[in-house]
């Protein structure tokens, strides 16, 4: 079994972090791409026919295009990120589970970087939420969420001035932007919808959890101990369980938030937010 630590799997590439090196292991039982078909594909392929076939689910041009936004965010963004932390040995993969490399990192990971957001937004579609609630949610609650979203990534920053916070750091810094983004856009809304929401994110990090730990324990992939505090969340690293949690953050705030504004652009009040941005409109306070 492949555990948090340096024992197991493959140890990163030869040469660049000694320190990370460990003996040899079995071959683990599926590798990358058979990670993909067994456990991500056929839940999306469900979950793409009762979005389908649901009548109450989302599904057509604007959803979906909202998925695509998303996929092209997530792989700009999460690319050099991810690149990054594997040249650093934060994680390496086992022997013989990869195929094909793209810089530092394989073919299996960047289809996770596309798989993983099509398997939230999906279960998402099934829990649509969209209220009659005015884009104008005024500028000293856009602040608020900017800053709240930036603080998260201050945080990260000094995190990752160590080498057993690096992993943790590494993910609160990256993060922090795309908060900001999200809930300086409409973090009330969010918050309004916050029951719906949380289904929508619990459901697909749950799962994640559980796979992500299978391929820890089978040694697909192996974390190292000295980028991580030593915390595990049912068993599985914590700096791990938060990278699920926040990237599936993004993918619901931003599904939900971008069904909101096509909403309002739909019913003419879109002329009303430009108007308030752009200062020649009043500017009222709402309930959060």
């Amino acid at each position: 079994m492949n555990t948090l630590g340096t024992a197991g799997g493959r140890p990163p590439p030869a040469g660049r972090l000694d320190r990370h090196s460990a003996p040899p292991t079995q071959m683990a039982p599926l590798t990358y791409l058979e990670f993909h078909l067994v456990f991500v594909l056929p839940p999306m392929v469900a979950l793409g026919v009762l979005a389908i076939y649901r009548k109450d689910a989302w599904w057509g041009p604007q959803p979906l295009s909202g998925v695509a936004i998303v996929l092209f965010l997530a792989f700009v963004y999460t690319t050099p990120w991810d690149n990054l932390l594997i040249a650093e040995g934060v994680w390496w993969y086992g022997e013989g589970t990869t195929a094909g490399q793209l810089w530092h990192a394989p073919v299996g990971e960047y289809l996770f970087f596309l798989l993983q957001p099509v398997l939230t937004a999906l279960w998402l579609f099934q829990f649509p939420a969209i209220r009659d609630r005015s884009l104008r949610i005024g500028a000293g609650r856009r602040v608020v969420g900017a800053v709240a979203g930036l603080s998260v990534s201050a945080v990260g920053y000094v995190l990752t001035g160590t080498t057993a916070t690096f992993y943790l750091g590494a993910i609160l810094l990256w993060a922090g932007p795309i908060l900001a983004i999200q809930w300086s856009f409409g973090w009330p809304y969010v918050w309004e919808i916050r029951r719906t929401a949380l289904v929508a994110l619990a459901v697909p990090t749950l799962y994640y959890w559980l796979i992500d730990r299978l391929a820890i324990d089978v040694g697909l992939w192996t974390i190292s101990s000295q980028h991580t505090i030593g915390i595990g969340l049912l068993g599985l690293p914590v700096e791990e369980a938060l990278f699920f949690l926040t990237t599936n953050l993004f993918v619901v705030q931003c599904l939900y938030l971008y069904m909101w504004l096509l909403d309002r652009a739909g019913s003419g009040a879109l002329s009303e937010w430009k108007a308030t941005v752009l200062g020649t409109g009043p500017e009222p306070e709402i309930d959060g």
